[in-house]
């Protein structure tokens, strides 16, 4: 791979200095765009690197000037003689997530990998399941000169000005994980969440074979359109295919060990008839050890239980036999994914083509040999 990078270098360098010499034909340059639209270089630099700051009327001819003289935009050239650098942000939730913490590590990865390439990184901390915080955080990168934002979302139209706002700059933006408002992003990287919820309610009424049974569900919180659409897709496959189970509403956790710790134990310890859990969100070392707990008591009936996000204690847990199945979003293919979106944004290109990305699921047989070498967490007491 780097010695196809090598010579993708030489090549262009090859042609920049052909052209420079007369060498090859040359087709309109951007100075040829500007005067054509009857605007200054600079305000066409501006338009086709999509930086903002510019008159709606100006953008509308210097857009008519390319495709009236078929300007052709080589990014990697101007990208090249201007010492690009791409400023790129990411905001994530606060907290000891292992599913965030797994994300934050392919963050730094990634971000080192690329730093000779003049990408630059900051990961921002945001308070979790707070629509103010979010609002507030994404405000305060106005006016900060970031050329791409990747933003774990959530669902409120509190978000959606501070967005619009972000984006006129010329910053471009996108959701991750979490979606945020469709119309003020220019891209999801995720799963499809409603697919991952439709995906846990086919294995758990499966696994009642028939019978009748009662489903526990828990949720971090309704605002996080990925818990919300989980939550949903489970729901509905549970109506139409699966009737004779009763699905509870969900607990609202916030992501929180142990107070999930302590709801599931409140659950296990209740005269309902429980037959399986299904958490949405994290916190799952709140839930697995609870399940542990109840599990030394040789009588018990542990429910099926299905989570998200294959980390070092749902590992464990799997191979145990405490919880069932594992839904995970290949933390690693998201970042990687992310990274690929905003620099395409950002040099004005159209997104790379890219495959859905469908959730995976594990069960005790097939989990990895090796986890990052994560350490696993405490399980509550």
């Amino acid at each position: 791979m780097t010695y196809i990078k090598l010579l993708s270098y030489r090549n262009l360098c090859g042609v920049i200095r052909a052209a420079a010499k007369g060498e090859i034909m040359s087709g309109p340059t951007l100075s040829d765009v500007a005067n054509a639209a009857g605007v200054s270089y600079a305000t066409a630099d501006r338009v086709l690197n999509n930086r903002g700051n510019v008159a709606q009327k100006s953008i509308n001819k210097v857009r008519a000037a390319v495709e009236r003289l078929g300007y052709v935009r080589n990014v990697a050239a101007a990208n090249l003689s201007r010492k690009r650098v791409y400023r790129l942000a990411f905001l994530i939730p606060t907290g000891t997530n292992a599913f965030f913490n797994r994300i934050r590590k392919h963050i730094l990865e990634t971000a080192n990998h690329l730093s000779v390439e003049n990408v630059t990184v900051e990961i921002i901390e945001v308070s979790a399941f707070s629509v103010d915080a979010l609002r507030d955080c994404i405000e305060k990168l106005t006016g900060n000169d970031y050329d791409g934002v990747a933003i774990v979302g959530l669902q409120s139209d509190q978000l959606e000005q501070p967005l619009a706002n972000l984006q006129a700059q010329g910053v471009a933006v996108i959701g991750l994980v979490s979606d945020l408002p469709r119309d003020y992003r220019r891209a999801y990287v995720g799963i499809d969440n409603n697919v991952a919820g439709r995906t846990a309610a086919r294995l758990t009424g499966m696994s009642h074979a028939g019978r009748s049974g009662v489903i526990q569900t828990f949720a971090g919180a309704l605002d996080a359109r990925d818990h919300a659409e989980r939550l949903r897709g489970f729901c509905e496959v549970m109506a139409a295919d699966f009737p004779q189970l009763c699905v509870l509403d969900p607990i609202l956790t916030k992501d929180d060990p142990s107070f999930l710790f302590q709801a599931t134990r409140d659950a296990l310890r209740s005269d309902a008839p429980l037959t399986a859990f299904y958490n949405v969100g994290a916190g799952n070392v709140g839930l697995i050890g609870a399940i542990t707990a109840a599990a030394k008591d040789p009588a018990a009936q542990l429910p099926f239980t299905v989570v998200h996000e294959l980390v070092a204690h749902s590992k464990q847990a799997l191979l145990d036999g405490h919880i069932d199945v594992v839904i995970d979003q290949r933390a690693d293919v998201e970042v990687n994914r992310a990274f690929a979106n905003l620099r395409a944004l950002v040099d004005g290109r159209s997104l790379p083509p890219m495959p859905s990305l469908m959730p995976t699921i594990y069960v005790r047989d097939n989990v990895p040999a090796d986890l990052l070498n994560d350490k696993t967490e405490a399980l509550p007491k």
